[in-house]
């Protein structure tokens, strides 16, 4: 469990959008459950999301902006929040803060002041709560082992000793997800269920929703029909893992594996990414590209962490240092190649703590398990390497 404050942020101005990012997911606890772009759907938002902070960018229109805000922080007094605006109009701001708003911060923000009005607002109004640590497991191209590392890993974090409640799992491949085949269980609800409902899901409601496998991991699984895929939003996937991470210790996500608003949705919220590469030049050059942009965008890549699987298999030319070089970022842990008994685990619906529990694969998992359940284990900033001639190669490629 981790102290966290979850933040709606509020931008109408798409070119600050990155800038904005950046500069709150590189303040370690807080979590974006939400970016709008309209007024009309802070309510909404607010009654679906659980948050403690609404985050409001005033331009280009502070004049128009600003009423909205003011009248939401007066009509919810337990709801701290705090404004980003240019403007130096004393009677503005004078009628924000008399309306109960908490902090405003001129531009270009200062990170150090932005990081104190958080801590601040945390402390004067216990604006933090104690919610699981979310991890995504991305994939850099097809049959990478996402879903093989996704489900293994979320059943060794089941099994640590430290735990005090259970993990989900989360199928976020909507059409062709395999979790629950991996585990060999038999989802009559799924994500979809808990796609319905306007309002912020109760426990009942995703108890119901959850799967039980026998080691005690619980697993949301992907929708049953095809069609149901294009009725979840990043609305949606927003709201259901906020709601996962008020109940399980670890909250396990299998993608997202595209960057729409959805995928982007949970890289917001994610305190580890887990980035999946082999020693193969189309997944090396497909992880360069998602870093790259997600850099640019303003995605805060310390909390995202090279995992190679498959070392040892013949890679004709391409060794891990080579990716480190590549990418100009460690890799965080290393998966030995065992398809022999991976590929058998998967085809009986067993995990490798079940089917191989001294081999070196499901060794190495339960390794990084331990690494990410001890504090400060896989949490310290990943350290940057110089760029290669490889590297260079790549940076050329789009």
């Amino acid at each position: 469990m981790k102290q966290s404050a979850r933040v709606i942020v509020f931008n109408a101005e798409e070119e600050y959008s990155a800038t904005i990012r950046a500069d709150l997911l590189s303040i370690p606890g807080v979590q974006i459950v939400a970016e709008l772009d309209e007024l009309a759907l802070i309510e909404q938002a607010l009654n679906q999301f659980p948050a403690e902070l609404l985050i409001a960018h005033l331009d280009p229109a502070p004049e128009r902006v600003l009423p909205v805000v003011a009248q939401i922080a007066k009509a919810r007094p337990e709801l701290a929040v705090l404004v980003i605006s240019e403007t130096t109009d004393g009677q503005l701001i004078l009628t924000g803060v008399r309306a109960g708003i908490r902090e405003f911060l001129p531009k270009p923000i200062d990170h150090n002041l932005l990081t104190e009005a958080i801590e601040k607002i945390k402390d004067q109004h216990q604006a933090t709560v104690e919610v699981g640590t979310l991890i995504s497991v991305l994939s850099t191209s097809g049959g990478v082992g996402c879903s093989t590392l996704a489900a293994n890993l979320a059943i060794e974090l089941n099994d640590l000793p430290s735990l005090k409640r259970p993990v989900a799992l989360v199928d976020l491949d909507f059409r062709y997800g395999q979790l629950a085949t991996m585990l060999d269980l038999q989802a009559d609800y799924t994500i979809t269920d808990l796609c319905d409902t306007p309002e912020q899901l109760d426990p009942a409601m995703i108890d119901k929703a959850m799967v039980k496998h026998s080691s005690g991991l619980h697993l949301l699984a992907r929708p049953n029909q095809f069609n149901q895929a294009d009725q979840i939003t990043a609305a949606h996937c927003a709201a259901v893992l906020s709601s996962l991470q008020q109940l399980y210790d670890y909250v396990v996500v299998d993608g997202p594996n595209r960057y729409d608003p959805g995928g982007l949705t949970v890289l917001d919220m994610s305190d580890l990414a887990l980035v999946v590469v082999q020693l193969l030049v189309p997944s090396v050059r497909n992880a360069h590209r998602m870093l790259s942009e997600l850099r640019d965008a303003g995605y805060n890549l310390s909390r995202f962490r090279l995992i190679c699987n498959r070392v040892g298999r013949d890679s004709g030319h391409l060794n891990v240092e080579h990716i480190e070089k590549t990418l100009n970022m460690k890799v965080a842990h290393q998966i030995p190649d065992d398809w022999k008994t991976v590929s058998a685990a998967i085809n009986i619906g067993v995990p490798l703590l079940e089917h191989g529990p001294k081999t070196r694969v499901r060794q190495a998992i339960r390794e990084l398990a331990e690494k990410i359940g001890h504090p400060g284990g896989l949490c310290d900033e990943p350290t940057p390497t110089k760029t290669g001639f490889l590297g260079r190669i790549f940076s050329g490629v789009s």
